[in-house]
């Protein structure tokens, strides 16, 4: 939890939070996923001074619960002094226990946010789901709460100016941004009427244009001249020099699509979906409308 202190921004962790999109398609299917199609309702989480503590810190966590199709777990939440935001016992359950900072006293608006992040722990854990290291384990659990409908929430409690500065977990207000912009994509929901903070909503549009760019790579049909220009360059070469060198075309930073043989037959290009970012590899022979098998995303390419 940035609290008063610098706040990091644009896309460092971009490689882990695609990884981690992929990873909760390959884990849930695209058919749970089209279950989590409606985000958080704010008046279902919302929190006001004058609400009890206690009281409304278990409504905020129960309504997650649901979201979240727990039933049986049942999280019990208490304040502490700690220098994170929040967190959480993974026990075996069905009761987990849930610790807020004691800032939260007195910041309750923002309770909704930091117990988003922590059910998603137990949903995730529940699912046997983690990646290794402490960073990147909680990079996919921002991931997965904001792709699953609750993160506007943690891009929500985003707040900065001259004096003072609060952001809730690990990814950049832009990362949170573009995760949040992957899923409005994919179910046409617009968060942005959600916000409260100013610059969660320009967060957000920063996410948004790099969301977009995913969708205007080659071979894809949306991509702009100069990326065309590039992937026919690209395309030759590996077409010239054979076999050894397509396996290597196109495989360099900035580049996302890569040329590859297939025995005898044609030359492949393999490139990411710009929905789940699995790889998907179609035959270069022109205008092709390619599936992807995970998140059946139907996508016209120019290869």
């Amino acid at each position: 939890m940035a609290n008063g202190g610098p706040v990091q921004h644009g896309f460092p962790h971009l490689q882990t939070v695609r990884a981690s999109i992929t990873a909760l398609y390959r884990r849930l299917s695209y058919d749970t996923i089209q279950t989590f199609a409606t985000s958080v309702a704010p008046a279902d989480v919302a929190f006001c001074d004058t609400d009890d503590l206690y009281l409304g810190a278990q409504r905020v966590a129960r309504e997650l619960v649901r979201h979240y199709r727990l039933p049986e777990a049942r999280l019990i939440v208490g304040f502490r002094e700690m220098t994170h935001a929040a967190n959480v016992e993974l026990a075996a359950g069905p009761e987990y226990f849930v610790e807020l900072n004691d800032r939260f006293r007195t910041h309750r608006r923002d309770i909704g946010a930091a117990l988003a992040h922590e059910v998603m722990h137990v949903y995730l854990h529940r699912l046997g789901l983690s990646f290794p290291g402490t960073r990147d384990n909680e990079i996919l659990t921002d991931t997965a709460t904001t792709y699953l409908g609750a993160g506007w929430l943690l891009l929500d409690a985003y707040r900065e100016d001259a004096a003072s500065s609060q952001k809730l977990g690990y990814l950049t207000p832009e990362e949170f941004g573009y995760v949040l912009a992957k899923r409005a994509l994919v179910f046409a929901e617009d968060p942005s009427v959600w916000f409260t903070s100013p610059q969660a909503y320009t967060a957000y549009v920063k996410g948004l244009a790099e969301a977009r760019r995913d969708e205007q790579q080659p071979p894809l049909t949306a991509a702009g001249w100069a990326g065309r220009r590039r992937y026919a360059r690209d395309r030759r070469h590996a077409q010239d020099h054979g076999a050894g060198a397509a396996a290597g075309a196109g495989a360099r930073p900035g580049v996302p699509y890569a040329f590859t043989p297939d025995g005898q037959g044609p030359l492949r290009v393999s490139f990411p979906c710009p929905t789940c970012q699995q790889r998907i590899r179609v035959p270069v022979r022109g205008r092709v409308r390619a599936r992807c098998g995970l998140c059946r995303t139907v996508l016209e390419c120019d290869t």
